[in-house]
Formats: C-alpha cells, sequence, structure tokens
C-alpha cells in the first residue's frame, strides 16, 4: 500500500479492492502520516481536526474514522501498519510507501554528494518529482494550512538547492523556466529570487536579472516594509559590474560517445513514471566502479522489454562508453535460448573487440568481458533471459556499468540484483497509451475506451494491438472494438496482428513449463473464482498440499500467476481466458468435472466447518458434507473460521453461480443453506439473496419442496432483518409454512411459525405473534431441537416485556440464554443479552441493563456481528439517556448511526435517529431533534411499523423552528438513519 500526501491525499494498493475514505477520514489519515512514527492521542486528534471549537461528537467521529481508515488497511492487508498504544494512535508506513519519507530521504544531504552534484540533482529531481500539486489537496481542517505552508516550504528548499547544484554545474540555460514559474508563485522568496537572477545573468540576460532584482525589492517594500538582506544587495550589484566570479564554471569537454545498439525507442512509450524513478535512483544511489544489476521480471507482454529499452535512451548520455543490447531469446518463438558463449561474443564484439580476438570457451569470453568494462561506463541490456544461470556469466566486474535484465521468470538466484516485477498500466497511463496510437476517435468515446482498455486487462501488448487494429480500421468506433472484445470465445484471437498476438506470447510462457505446471495451469483456468488458495488448489488438482502449494509459487516466478494477497493466487484476465482454452483442449470433460468437483467439495465441506464454529446451535439444520479423500486443513476455531469465510466469500459465490448454470443443482442447494447463517449474520445481504434465488430456481426444477420451503425462509429473513420488509417477508414465511404442512415437514414449519411470530412482534400484533412462537415452541420441542425452543422462548420473552410481565419475560430469557451457552452459539446469547438489558429498562434498573448490553456489544465486536453490534449500541444509549447521560447517549446513537448505514441495517438506522431526535429534544436543540426525527419517520412508514405514529406525534409536538446555527460538518445530522427505542433486539438467530 502506498501513502501519498504531496498532492491529493490518497492511500493506493493495486490489485486490492480498498474502500475509498471520505474526506474527513482522509485528513485524519493525512495527520497520521505527517506525524507517522509517532503516537497521536484522540484529543490531539480532535485539536487538529477542528481546532478550539470541535464539535459534540468529536470523538465519537474520530473512532469511527480510525475504524474507517483501519477497515481500508485490511483490505489491502495492511492492517498492523496502524496501531493503538496507551499514548495515542501510531501509523507506520513501510520504507519507500509514503512519498513525504521518500522526499525527505531523497534531499538528505550524503557524503558523496559534494564529489558528484550530478547525483545529488538526480536525487532532488526525483524528489520533487513525487510532488502532484498543492500538498493535502482534496481535505480540509484545521492543522492543513499550516501543514501546508511547512510542506511548500520544504518542496522550494529542495528547488533552491537543486539550482546550487545545477547552476555549479554551468546548466542555468536549463533552470530559467522552472525557477520563474516557482520565483512567481513565490515573490518574497530571497534565496529563490537571487538563483533565478544568477541564472540568467549567465545566460547573458543582465536587463532581466536586473528587471527581477527591481521587482523582488518592490514587492518586498510594498508588502512587508523590508529592504533586501546583503546577499541579494552583494548579487545585484556584481551583476550591474558583471562581476568576474558571477560567471559560469569552466566544464571538461564531454568524452566522444560510445556507439549505441539499443533497439528502437517507440515514441508512443507512455507511464511508468514509479519504476523509472526507482531505477534512476538505484543508479544515483550507487558509488563508481560498482555495477549495478536490475533484474525487470513480468508477465509477457507486460512491457519488460520496452521498459528497459526506453530506459536505456534516457540514460545513455551517462553512460559514455556505450548501450549495449543482446537478445537471450528464451522466450523467441522458432528459436532456442542463446547460450552464454554465444551472448559473450555479441557484447565483446559491440564493444569493439576484433572477432579473431575473441576466445573460444566461454570462461575465457567472461574474463575478456569483465577486463574490456573495467573502468569504462556502460549500460548492457541483456534482454529475454531464460534463468540467472544463462545471465550470471555475463555480468561484469568492477566497472561503472548499469545491467537490465529482462525475463519472464523471477530471477530469484541472480545474487545482488534489484528486483522489480512489472504490474499492468494503471488506467490512466493505458488511456494514454491507447490515445497516443489511436489519435481523436478515442477522445471521441472516452468511456469506450475504458471498456476497450479493461477487456484487455490494461496489458501493453493487448492494449497497443487492440489500438493499432482500429487505428487501421478507420470505419470501426471504439465501441464497435469493445463490443468484438467481449465475446470471450474470441477475444484472443481479436489481439493479434500479422507479426504478434497476446495467445502466442502466452503459449511461450506455457511451453516453458514443466508437465506439471502446465497441469496445473490449466486446471486453474478451470476454476470459477477470482483467486485460489494452496488448498483449494490441491483439492482442484488431486495433489498433497506441498506439491500444490510448489507448483502454485514456481507458476508465479514464472509470472502465469499472480499474486496481489498472501496465499492467494490469481491470473491476469486474458492468461485465465488462456488458461481455460488449454484446458478445454487439453483436459477431457470428465476430466475437467470431476477436478471441479473436487473443488466444490473443498468449498462445501469447508464451508460446513466453519459455519458449525460460528453457529454451532444450527448443525442439524444444514447439509452434512463429508469430510472429502484428498487432505484438507478446515479451520480450528471461531476466529479462523470467520476469516476463512470472509476470504473465500467471492469465490463460494462464484463456485454456486457455476453450479447452477451447469446443473450442479445438489451444489448450489447445500451452499445456499450452508452459507446462510454466515451471510445473515454479517450483513452480506445481497449475497444472501443471490444465492437464495439460485437456490430457489434449482428447488423448483428438481422438485425438492423441502429446499423450497427451507430457502424461502432464509430468503424471509434476509428481508425481515436487514431491509424491514415486513410484509414481504411474511408471504415467503406463510408459503414456507403451507409446503412443509404438505410434506410433513415438522423442522421447517417450526422454523415458519416462529418466523411469523418475529413479523407479529414487530407490528406489535403480540396476541398474534405469542399464539404463532407457543406452535413452534411445541413442535420444537417434540423435535428435541434445543436451539429452535431457545430462539422461540426469547420472543416469548420479548412479547412478556412489552406487556409489562418483566419476571415471565426474565424467566424465558435466562432459560434461553443458558441453551445458547450450552451449545455455543454466539449470536442467540448475543440476542439474548440485549433483551435481557431491555426488560432491565423497563423496570428502570439501568445499570444492569447497560452491563448486559456491553457484554453484547463485546461479543458482537468479537466475532463480527454488525447488525447486532448496532443493535448493542442503540440499546446502550436508550439507558444512557434514560440515566440523564445525554451526550454518552448521543455519542452511542451516532455510532450505531454509522453502523447500521454501513452494513444497511434499515431498521436500526430508524431506531437511532428516533433516539438522537429525543436526546437533542432533551439538549434543547430543537432544530436537531427535529431534522433526526423526520429521518427516523420516513424510515418508519417506509417499514410500515407502529413507530411512524409514535414519531410522528413526537415531531407535532416540537417548539416552533429556532434560529439556530447549522450543525458542524460531519455531526450526526449529516448523517442518514435506524430503528426505534421501542425495536425489538432479536438478532439474526
Amino acid at each position: 500500500m502506498r501513502f501519498t500526501i504531496l498532492g491529493p491525499v490518497e492511500a493506493v494498493a493495486p490489485g486490492s479492492d480498498v474502500p475509498a475514505l471520505a474526506p474527513r477520514h482522509r485528513a485524519v489519515l493525512a495527520y497520521l502520516l505527517l506525524h507517522a512514527g509517532v503516537a497521536i492521542s484522540t484529543d490531539r486528534l480532535i485539536d487538529a481536526m477542528w481546532g478550539p471549537l470541535p464539535p459534540d461528537s468529536a470523538r465519537a467521529q474520530i473512532q469511527t474514522t480510525i475504524a474507517a481508515i483501519r477497515r481500508m488497511l485490511r483490505a489491502a492487508d495492511a492492517d498492523r501498519m496502524l496501531t493503538t498504544r496507551p499514548a495515542g494512535y501510531v501509523i507506520t508506513p513501510e520504507p519507500g510507501r509514503l512519498d513525504l519519507d521518500e522526499f525527505t530521504s531523497l534531499t538528505a544531504k550524503t557524503p558523496a554528494d559534494s564529489d558528484d552534484p550530478g547525483r545529488a540533482a538526480d536525487r532532488i529531481r526525483a524528489a520533487l518529482a513525487l510532488w502532484r500539486g498543492e500538498p493535502l489537496a482534496g481535505i480540509t481542517a484545521h492543522y492543513v494550512e499550516s501543514a501546508r505552508v511547512r510542506l511548500n516550504g520544504q518542496m522550494l528548499t529542495a528547488v533552491e538547492r537543486l539550482a546550487e547544484l545545477e547552476l555549479a554545474r554551468g546548466r542555468h540555460e536549463d533552470l530559467i523556466d522552472e525557477l520563474s514559474v516557482h520565483a512567481a508563485a513565490n515573490p518574497l522568496r530571497e534565496r529563490l529570487c537571487c538563483r533565478l537572477m544568477l541564472a540568467l545573468h549567465r545566460a547573458g540576460r543582465q536587463t532581466d536579472a536586473l528587471h527581477v532584482a527591481r521587482t523582488f525589492r518592490e514587492t518586498l517594500a510594498d508588502q512587508q516594509g523590508l529592504d533586501p538582506g546583503h546577499a541579494f544587495n552583494k548579487l545585484e550589484q556584481d551583476i550591474l559590474r558583471d562581476a568576474p566570479d558571477l560567471r559560469p564554471p569552466v566544464t571538461a569537454p564531454a568524452k566522444p560517445q560510445g556507439v549505441s545498439f539499443l533497439p528502437y525507442d517507440v515514441p508512443d512509450f507512455t507511464g511508468r513514471e514509479d519504476e523509472f524513478d526507482a531505477l534512476i535512483r538505484l543508479w544515483s544511489g550507487n558509488n563508481a566502479g560498482v555495477v549495478t544489476i536490475s533484474a525487470i521480471d513480468g508477465m509477457a507482454g507486460v512491457g519488460k522489454t520496452t521498459l528497459a529499452v526506453h530506459l536505456g535512451h534516457r540514460l545513455a548520455d551517462r553512460f559514455p562508453d556505450g548501450q549495449l543490447f543482446v537478445d537471450l531469446q528464451a522466450h523467441t518463438a522458432g528459436q532456442a535460448p542463446l547460450d552464454a558463449g554465444a551472448a559473450l561474443g555479441a557484447l565483446l564484439g559491440q564493444l569493439g573487440v576484433p572477432a579473431q580476438h575473441i576466445p573460444a570457451s566461454i570462461a575465457d569470453r567472461a574474463a575478456l568481458w569483465r577486463s574490456e568494462l573495467s573502468g569504462r561506463r556502460v549500460l548492457a541490456v541483456l534482454d529475454n533471459a531464460l534463468g540467472a544461470d544463462q545471465v550470471r556469466p555475463l555480468l561484469p566486474g568492477v566497472s561503472s556499468t548499469l545491467v537490465l535484465v529482462t525475463s519472464r521468470r523471477r530471477l530469484t538466484d541472480l545474487d545482488g540484483a534489484h528486483a522489480l516485477s512489472l504490474d499492468v498500466l494503471p488506467a490512466a497511463d493505458a488511456v494514454e497509451l491507447f490515445t497516443a496510437i489511436v489519435g481523436e476517435r478515442a477522445a471521441a468515446e472516452p468511456l469506450a475506451v475504458l471498456d476497450v482498455l479493461q477487456l484487455c486487462g490494461f496489458l501493453p501488448l493487448a492494449v497497443r494491438i487492440a489500438a493499432a487494429r482500429l487505428h487501421h480500421r478507420p470505419r470501426w468506433t471504439v465501441a464497435y472494438l469493445a463490443d468484438r472484445l467481449r465475446d470471450q470465445r474470441r477475444r484472443l484471437s481479436e489481439l493479434v496482428t500479422s507479426e504478434r498476438g497476446v495467445a502466442a506470447a502466452f503459449t511461450l510462457s506455457y511451453e516453458q513449463l514443466t508437465p506439471d505446471q502446465q497441469r496445473m495451469f490449466r486446471l486453474l483456468g478451470l476454476q470459477p473464482g477470482r483467486d485460489i488458495s494452496p488448498e483449494a488448489a490441491a483439492a482442484l488438482a488431486d495433489l498433497p498440499l506441498d506439491d500444490a502449494e510448489t507448483l502454485l509459487e514456481d507458476l508465479l516466478d514464472a509470472h502465469v500467476l499472480t499474486q496481489h494477497q498472501l496465499g492467494r493466487y490469481t491470473f491476469h484476465d486474458l492468461l485465465r481466458e488462456h488458461a481455460l482454452a488449454t484446458a478445454a483442449a487439453e483436459e477431457s470433460p470428465d476430466a475437467q468435472r470431476e477436478a471441479l468437483g473436487r473443488l466444490f467439495h473443498h468449498y462445501l465441506h469447508t464451508a460446513g466447518t466453519a459455519v458449525d464454529h460460528l453457529y454451532p446451535e444450527g448443525k442439524n439444520r444444514r447439509p452434512r458434507v463429508p469430510a472429502p479423500d484428498f487432505p484438507t486443513s478446515p479451520p480450528r476455531d471461531e476466529p479462523e473460521a470467520l476469516s476463512w469465510l470472509d476470504t473465500e466469500r467471492a469465490n463460494l459465490m462464484a463456485s454456486g453461480q457455476y453450479a447452477a448454470e451447469h446443473d450442479w443443482l445438489s451444489h448450489t442447494s447445500q451452499l445456499t443453506a450452508t452459507l446462510h447463517r454466515y451471510l445473515l449474520g454479517h450483513a452480506h445481504q445481497v449475497d444472501a439473496l443471490t444465492l437464495n434465488d439460485l437456490a430457489l430456481q434449482a428447488a423448483r426444477r428438481s422438485g425438492d419442496t423441502a429446499a423450497e420451503a427451507r430457502t424461502l425462509i432464509d430468503r424471509g429473513q434476509v428481508h425481515f432483518w436487514w431491509h424491514g420488509a415486513y410484509e414481504q417477508a411474511a408471504e415467503h414465511y406463510r408459503h414456507a409454512l403451507d409446503l412443509a404442512r404438505g410434506i410433513g415437514d415438522r423442522s421447517t414449519a417450526a422454523d415458519a411459525l416462529h418466523a411469523l411470530a418475529a413479523v407479529s412482534t414487530r407490528r406489535r400484533e403480540y396476541d398474534q405473534a405469542h399464539d404463532h412462537g407457543t406452535q413452534a415452541l411445541l413442535l420444537f420441542r417434540e423435535l428435541g431441537d434445543h436451539g429452535g425452543e431457545a430462539r422461540c422462548l426469547t420472543y416469548l420473552g420479548i412479547i412478556d416485556e412489552r406487556q409489562g410481565r418483566y419476571e415471565a419475560a426474565h424467566e424465558n430469557h435466562r432459560h434461553a440464554l443458558q441453551v445458547h451457552r450450552a451449545t455455543g452459539s454466539r449470536i442467540g446469547e448475543t440476542v439474548v443479552l440485549n433483551n435481557i438489558g431491555l426488560v432491565y429498562q423497563r423496570q428502570g434498573r439501568y445499570d444492569e441493563a447497560r452491563r448486559h448490553h456491553h457484554q453484547a456489544l463485546e461479543l458482537s465486536r468479537r466475532f463480527d456481528f454488525p447488525g447486532d453490534e448496532a443493535e448493542s449500541l442503540n440499546a446502550l444509549a436508550e439507558a444512557a439517556r434514560s440515566m440523564g447521560e445525554l451526550d454518552r447517549a448521543a455519542a452511542e446513537h451516532d455510532s450505531a448511526l454509522a453502523l447500521a448505514r454501513e452494513s444497511g441495517y434499515r431498521p436500526e438506522q430508524a431506531r437511532a435517529h428516533d433516539g438522537l431526535a429525543h436526546v437533542q429534544r432533551d439538549l434543547g436543540r430543537f432544530d436537531l431533534a427535529r431534522d433526526h426525527a423526520r429521518r427516523a419517520l420516513d424510515l418508519y412508514t417506509a417499514l410500515a411499523v407502529p413507530e411512524a405514529d409514535e414519531i410522528h406525534a413526537f415531531l407535532t409536538g416540537l417548539p416552533p423552528t429556532a434560529n439556530e446555527p447549522e450543525p458542524p460538518e460531519g455531526s450526526a445530522a449529516d448523517q442518514p438513519s435506524r430503528t426505534p427505542s421501542t425495536s425489538d433486539s432479536t438478532g439474526r438467530s
């Protein structure tokens, strides 16, 4: 993950789906980065964000912001970067991941600077290249203005030092335009003005130099009433009399340039500036007489040779003794890799060694090569290497030589080499490359251009071929090209010209693999998910885990796989299509189905084990999948189970979708039933409904009435808990009840009755709710289903509490709690603890109520139940308000509101808005109370619940609108909504 503050504040992790941060969150992140490595307390953050007048919710906002930053870091597998210490929060980016740290490192003076001003100037230019506009752009906070002034001051100091170095080297002409821009933007910067005056004078522009001096003197007097310093006055006088010591330094004549054997440098080269900066810093950071080796690796078509050749041309003036190039032919169609002896012969010939003087043996040629390079400054490109063994004899000895090696394999055995792995182009660079080739047509269809680039996977070779095809077909539009590329069956065949093609490049990479590696490559193309773990790959290939992991690492080193997260392997999109096509050509249909069957069995069995850890009370309701014949390593406890499910969720969804589309109906149904509790409890509503749709279709196609009824209940639960669509949920429950009774499925009938009791309770139809709940309880007891019995007791306890039967409510909840703890049901325990707290609130025993709500909150956070966490926070806030602790109540409702919005939990959004309306009314903030009440009313009306009438009456009873100031930015009034103080806390149990 890379952070930037010298321009727009951004946190970027290529290849990862990192959630975007809001401006306020980026402001807090930037402040932490400005003080990287230092513990920053919450009070200091509040002062930095708002100054002396923070909002009442400042502390809650900071906590919410830190949580958002942690989620962003966690998505990039960088959560250890932000730690909490007693003194506050500390962020510690890895070296080279924060542009400010890089800038500071590059501008720091080194002992070698005085001996090599050119090297020092290159370092400063690399540092200034990190600036992408105004620092801390895109954020507002109390601290930003002073921090921005300080950062700009550091940048100008670097500009002034660069000017000193370049003036000392006699490069005054090159400085004038650059210094003029900075001086115009900073007219009171005396040292900057002096450097510009000297550069103009040395360029023979004495009049312009004196005009700059006069303008500075007048501006300084007008704006600050001051005169320039002694150094300025002396320089001005020296320019007037053309003092000899102002003349440019005498430089030694340049050595004659050596010959260049570099291939053609494409004029439309685009992007790769970060890679260039890294390579230039690498070269600039080395002492004379030391060989610098950079091994540039990457997948076929990613632009390794193009980068090396372009860099060679850009650095040619720094290697006056020659720029050499040899193609080692590791991946050249129809050619065997070049042996070291032939490569050395070509390189020695480029250095001017006569053919008759080149020895026959490889050892003698290598010795002569090292001798010829001694004392020379040479750049050598060793292109298309097979491996370290091919390259090692070609490395110089003591020499000021830069060696650029390109290979499709990681050269891990090339000791001392700097590794640079190329990724695909960033979107902006790919657009620039495509437009440079295509011209005006690209500018006319910007959205279609992005479609084409995404279909090319931003792979430079694919982008160039697609652009070239369009360029030579004047009747084609960009959108037409995109439509052709969307057809996966012919996409690779579209990306080909008479001399090159993406598929041909991939085929060469494939042919270099061993037979075992080729088989793994093919089978990985079959799996429908986006990435794969070693355990899943082992199941797919029917291999021991260690063997599978070795093959995956081999494919990673060969750049036919990529890795954006530790322990996860994936394809570039075009390589995935090539792998699938290769599998179709080389694997029989039976072998393909058997491989996928092993993979799906692994996913289903491991998912079942994981869900059993998290929701043990529902084991008897979920499909029992036997352990596969191949070895597996399922999760061992609750944290591992949740981590596995979160990591594999996208792949599990993809396997369910694939199975449904390829007549694997039993897998879809079993997977849906297995994952339902996890998806429901962890706010993955969209995924839950998607799988429910697939399972419902599968059940109806196969005539499985029991599965259809079960799926209808699961679908209703999503609508009930998260969306608050109570009538829609009730329809599903009633339909399921009819189906279950028709086939004599008492277990599903009991679940449907329990669910209908929940709907009736929410609508305050307590007699009907009690009737449904009692029927369900009797059925669960007859079936010996203790988990179902506990869930029914919870609802009966809620009904007792609503009707004032507090002791009966306690008795039902205590019994349910005992069962949930005995079965290890964390979600059931969380739900019951919140409901016990609500009973205590009704009895006025608020300390006991908060204690139970805190226990529920700890459990919901520990096991990542976002909906129950929101319920706990709202319940805590309601108890705090009853105790007269209004500020605490507001903060807890604010936190609940943020969480319910993030997870899409509409009922708890309404409840939070309702609670905030009452708190703000009690604080005398009637405009804020009215705003929250209206938001609660909108939600209650949409939910069609009785609380709508109550909040409407509350609104009517508020005083007329007062002339209150607008709430501060980021306060609770700027947020959307949640559920009522009278809502049932029932969780998704």
